[in-house]
């Protein structure tokens, strides 16, 4: 294995998408990560969009270079498996990522008498523990109610699991961290990590706290991006794009490349208003979008492009994900983070690897997910020093399973 962070081991068990997300980020920066997967597979196993054939597309990326070990955890011995391949020996190893309810046999009590400088971190819906995902926690903290362009209309949730990826990254940074605090002292911790935690951490962060404590009930505002000027406009073609002026040289930019500066001084005359204020721009920007559409609405999307990128204006097209898998130059084998790998089941797809680049480590390719219980043997024999005999008794009693006898892989 290669990377900034080979050498280390991480055993994972988990479903869905925060805790995986941080196994495989870990995964990918050259950490060994060991998925600890029931026999027929996880909640998510199948979970969509799939191929034609029912193969997860989302477990296939979200578990991208991992092992896997397949066991049946509702019997003992696979339960002891489980443990031993937590505990096992190794100064970077000795480190648990779950979402499971740390109880019985995973709670951190029972697996340090096994490795006292265990690491075990535990993702939680809520501090109380209950069970909570993205679509229940994000109504909760009040943003469904600012998306769209209506108050008086339904909220409107995300698509985009938000806390869940945050959660997945966060939960990268506290292995690493709490790793790097027993690199001092040789000691292990449990650590706890709750998604609701996450998004609202978030909500103070953005000062929506705030806002609302000092008696600001903030209303949706649409596509317009809030505190400064942002919205979309139609080309002639019919293309979609959004135009932001958030910082004062994007947006002299943007009223040079439109040629709205005599527009821009009436407003600014009008409403008694300095327009260089990011948050002007907002109040006014119902009057600036009146200059801007007509502009936009007169000249295809190259024209448009080639104005706004001579004058480095901040704008972006909108596609649709079939759009930007055919037609965006970043997502392609152009851009180093992305490799064409093939996936078993699946077939060969464009596949990022870790976004962040590092000077001094040459990038990783990215690594297909594993089939299931594609690395049991060599787990068996390999880190926990099984014989043969010793492995093909356990499959001959059902408490492993290889990919290569498994029709669920």
């Amino acid at each position: 294995m290669t990377g900034i962070l080979a050498g280390m081991r991480v055993v994972e068990a988990s479903a869905f998408v925060a805790a995986p997300l941080g196994g495989m980020t870990l995964a990918q920066m050259g950490a060994e990560v060991i998925r600890i997967d029931a026999l027929g597979g996880g909640l998510d196993h199948r979970r969509w969009p799939v191929a034609e054939n029912g193969a997860s597309l989302f477990w296939a990326g979200l578990n991208k270079g991992k092992k896997s070990i397949a066991l049946d955890l509702a019997s003992d011995a696979g339960r002891e498996i489980a443990r031993s391949i937590i505990c096992a020996d190794g100064a970077d190893a000795g480190m648990l990522l779950t979402n499971f309810p740390p109880r019985g046999w995973l709670s951190y009590q029972a697996l340090r008498e096994q490795r006292a400088d265990l690491i075990q971190l535990v993702v939680k819906g809520d501090r109380q523990g209950r069970s909570a995902v993205d679509y229940t926690v994000n109504p909760g903290v009040g943003l469904p109610y600012l998306t769209g362009p209506d108050p008086r209309r339904s909220p409107v949730n995300h698509v985009l699991p938000t806390w869940d990826l945050i959660t997945g990254q966060m939960a990268a940074v506290g292995l690493l961290a709490a790793e790097r605090r027993r690199r001092r002292d040789g000691h292990g911790q449990e650590v706890t990590l709750a998604l609701e935690d996450v998004a609202l951490a978030v909500m103070g962060h953005l000062g929506f706290i705030a806002e609302a404590q000092l008696g600001v009930d903030r209303e949706p505002a649409g596509n317009d991006l809030f505190g400064a000027f942002g919205r979309d406009f139609v080309c002639s073609d019919g293309v979609r794009i959004m135009v932001v002026g958030l910082t004062l040289k994007q947006w002299r930019g943007l009223v040079q490349a439109t040629e709205i500066a005599d527009g821009v001084a009436a407003i600014e005359s009008a409403l008694q208003v300095d327009l260089s204020q990011e948050g002007e721009r907002f109040r006014a920007r119902d009057d600036i979008a009146a200059l801007i559409g007509p502009w936009v609405k007169d000249r295809t999307l190259a024209e448009v492009a080639e104005a706004f990128d001579a004058n480095s204006v901040c704008w972006g097209r909108y596609r649709s994900v079939a759009d930007m898998v055919r037609e965006h130059p970043n997502c392609s084998d152009d851009n180093p983070m992305f490799t064409s790998v093939p996936h078993p089941g699946i077939g060969s797809i464009l596949t990022p690897g870790v976004p962040l680049a590092f000077s001094a480590e040459p990038r990783t390719p990215p690594e297909p997910a594993p089939r299931l219980g594609e690395h049991t043997d060599q787990i068996l024999l390999d880190l926990l020093g099984l014989s043969s005999a010793q492995v093909g008794v356990l499959h001959d009693r059902g408490v492993v399973r290889s990919a290569f006898s498994s029709s669920e892989a």
